[in-house]
């Protein structure tokens, strides 16, 4: 069971490798007409325990993706 201080401090990982993925992408898409990311999941970041994600999904912040991905719930941005 992890602290709701674990929980924010992984939510925050989560949420910040999302976006420089999403960033990323967008980026090699402006060559090719501009297209927003279609990225909705993403391999957890390292450095926080497997069971965490678990408990996030378990409290509506995050869905579980298929192979070992996962994506932010709409309207789950805090804990």
């Amino acid at each position: 069971m992890a602290t709701d201080e674990e929980l924010k401090r992984a939510l925050k990982a989560f949420k910040k490798r999302l976006k420089l993925m999403r960033l990323d992408e967008e980026s090699n898409l402006s060559r090719s007409g501009g297209r927003t990311s279609g990225i909705l999941g993403i391999r957890p970041p390292d450095g926080h325990p497997p069971g965490i994600w678990d408990e996030l999904v378990a409290k509506g912040k995050l869905r579980r993706e298929m192979g070992g991905t996962y994506g932010l719930v709409e309207g789950g941005s805090g804990t």
